[in-house]
């Protein structure tokens, strides 16, 4: 009856478990600029911080979220928040390509900026 008990608790802990993806981001512009990713209730990289990818560079962040959650992504010119891509540095403008639905070992690209 133990043994029974600790393995629906170890497949219930299993399946309570976030998933993992990555995004591959891109940075395209002549400039650095600073990235946040959005999920509900979940700001990666967080703190007040922004993933900050230079001219030229690819960077690959890998989060962790909940199967099924929709992340999206912004992107602005680093010191200069009024050049952006994606939902913006305030999450409100609209944008039909900039997010994507949490699903496990899955990798979404970001092509920012040209």
């Amino acid at each position: 009856m133990i043994r029974l008990a600790l393995i629906a608790l170890l497949l219930t802990t299993q399946m309570a478990a976030a998933d993992g993806m990555a995004f591959f981001i891109d940075n395209r512009h002549p400039g650095d600029v600073a990235v946040e990713l959005y999920g509900r209730q979940t700001v990666w990289p967080g703190n007040d911080q922004v993933y900050l990818i230079e001219k030229g560079m690819k960077k690959s962040v890998p989060i962790t979220c909940e199967a099924g959650e929709t992340i999206c992504w912004a992107a602005w010119v680093n010191g200069d928040a009024g050049t952006f891509w994606g939902v913006g540095p305030d999450r409100n403008q609209p944008c039909a390509t900039c997010c994507v639905t949490c699903a496990n070992k899955t990798t979404a690209t970001v092509e920012i900026g040209e």
